[in-house]
């Protein structure tokens, strides 16, 4: 064995012997030396391809890192998970999603890994907008499940390829046998498309979304074996949390909650003489009432318009199909002069022509003016990034915390808006 080789065998059973979770995960990808296109190290969420003279030039502990980052790429799924968004900001929003984690479980960073704790506990839908494509920081791996598009889109299929025709697609069994013998093989060279003289083909969108559900399972027993060796705790519990619960977005949750307070019902009482025919069949009546729900808008800066956009737009689109009236409030650490404003069920919500905001954020201005007001709402929606001072008690009517950013919230529901 080479000595790259030698490291990259030592460090994986370091990983199995200290941290079960992402031994295990590693042990799901077989070990590929590649050629020059890879700087660092690779994953196509197939197999680790590494370049032997950057293994050779880190430590143990560093290959360490090194692996484990390569594995959770898979198992959060990032290859599956970028939709519409630039490639490049994806990519660096997954590292700095994936960095502070490990560096959290006490494993040791290469010298070209970015560990930035502004993000830590973020998911990379949440750390995405928060980048700026001027940024000139680089990935500590190099993501060649998509093809670089050099702009937004799905990426990966390009149009020239077919899953099946070419072989790399095939059934959700043929990618559970390519994965299933990571366990039992050395590292080596590369054994598929792109050995030595470049990278593997892009995934397919039907690759991705058999990958996904393969890693998903891969999760799931990882975790497992981790509860098994006393160590499913900090990082394992909460990713394996995470990734296993159902996944709801924030639109459809908020429609959820408008579609429960609508006041649409059935009534069966007998209804006049003059409106019945005295010996026609008693048939139930629709009968409705309009809701009634309060929105409150973060406006201490840390909210940006484009967020604000989206989430106004689609509650205005919910509105629309239901009579909802909402009282609008905006807040930093004290109410807007002129709030609240009241938007009745045939009007369009539309935020005042200017916001007093940029302080600090206090989130019970809200609450106790709804309390002194004695008004209950059917549900108070907060769009905010959790960073204030909450209420002591939670009221007696249901929260909805739209949160942008990794902040807790103490009572209520919390969403995380990405």
């Amino acid at each position: 064995m080479s000595d790259a080789e030698d490291r990259l065998a030592a460090a994986r059973t370091r990983l199995i012997l200290d941290q079960p979770f992402l031994g295990a995960l590693v042990l799901r990808l077989p070990l590929k030396a590649a050629g020059a296109w890879c700087r660092t190290t690779a994953t196509d969420a197939r197999a680790i391809h590494y370049n032997p003279r950057w293994i050779e030039s880190l430590s143990t502990a560093q290959v360490q890192f090194a692996l484990a980052h390569e594995a959770l790429h898979c198992a959060l799924g990032h290859f599956a998970r970028r939709g519409h968004r630039v490639q490049r900001r994806w990519d660096l929003a997954c590292d700095f999603a994936i960095n502070p984690l490990l560096a959290e479980q006490g494993l040791t960073p290469p010298p070209d890994a970015v560990v930035l704790d502004l993000y830590r506990g973020m998911a990379a839908e949440e750390i995405y907008p928060c980048l700026d494509d001027s940024l000139d920081n680089e990935t500590l791996d190099d993501h060649v499940w998509d093809e670089d598009t050099g702009e937004g889109g799905a990426g990966g299929t390009n149009g020239k390829r077919d899953s099946d025709s070419q072989g790399h697609g095939g059934g959700s069994e043929e990618l559970e046998d390519e994965n299933a013998g990571g366990q039992q093989q050395r590292p080596g060279r590369a054994g598929s498309a792109g050995d030595g003289d470049g990278p593997p083909p892009p995934l397919t969108a039907r690759e991705k979304e058999q990958l996904q559900q393969q890693w998903q399972r891969h999760l799931a027993a990882a975790a497992q074996r981790a509860r098994e060796a006393g160590k499913l705790k900090g990082l394992a519990a909460r990713l394996a949390e995470a990734a296993l619960a159902p996944q709801v977005s924030w639109r459809a949750l908020l429609a959820q909650h408008l579609s429960q307070i609508a006041r649409d019902d059935y009534s069966w009482l007998r209804p006049s003489r003059r409106e019945s025919a005295p010996d026609g069949p008693l048939m139930p009546s629709l009968h409705s009432r309009q809701g009634d729900i309060a929105v409150a808008i973060d406006t201490s800066g840390s909210i940006d318009d484009a967020a604000l956009a989206d989430f106004l737009a689609e509650l205005n689109a919910l509105k629309g199909t239901q009579p909802v009236r909402i009282t609008l409030f905006a807040c930093d650490a004290q109410l807007a002069p002129e709030a609240p404003w009241v938007v009745e069920p045939w009007d369009e919500l539309r935020l005042p022509q200017s916001l007093a905001g940029g302080g600090g954020t206090a989130f019970t201005p809200v609450f106790d003016w709804l309390r002194d007001a004695g008004q209950q709402p059917d549900v108070l929606i907060y769009f905010t990034d959790g960073e204030g001072e909450f209420p002591p008690e939670s009221p007696s009517y249901p929260v909805l915390w739209l949160v942008k950013g990794p902040a807790p919230v103490p009572w209520g529901l919390r969403v995380a808006l990405n």
